[in-house]
């Protein structure tokens, strides 16, 4: 198996232990030192910058204690050395306010001996904003 191939399954196991919303499971996958980047405004409770294992356990903890996930589907896995871009298509509900999010995302991941170093995600922030907005 290619590096490409290790790490798109590194991703695939990361995201399917979000869909079972497994904190533990998920942390297996992600350096010490990971970097999370969520782009948007503050009214998203997940959005900033987040570093360390501590902070990204807190990082998935807000995002799924924050919305109902009733779609989360990765398209396509696209893998070049130490990288992966994820596309695909999530529906939300923002549990504050019972408004759905509907968005197209796209991550991009950066991997270091198999585990996530750096996640960026990339969706239709305006939608969330929306969403989370009183």
């Amino acid at each position: 198996m290619s590096i490409q191939q290790d790490n798109i399954a590194a991703t695939q196991k990361l995201f399917a232990a979000f869909g079972a919303q497994d904190i533990p499971g998920i942390l297996e996958h992600v350096n010490d030192n990971i970097v999370i980047e969520f782009y948007g405004p503050e009214v998203i409770p997940y959005a900033g910058t987040y570093t360390g294992m501590a902070q990204a356990r807190g990082f998935f903890e807000t995002v799924l204690s924050s919305v109902d996930i009733h779609e989360f589907v990765p398209e396509e896995f696209l893998a070049d050395a130490d990288k992966v871009v994820v596309t695909g298509r999530l529906r939300l509900t923002a549990r504050s306010t019972g408004r759905d999010i509907v968005s197209d995302f796209v991550h991009v991941i950066t991997l270091q001996n198999g585990k996530w170093s750096r996640f960026r995600d990339f969706m239709n922030t305006t939608e969330a904003y929306l969403a989370f907005s009183p």
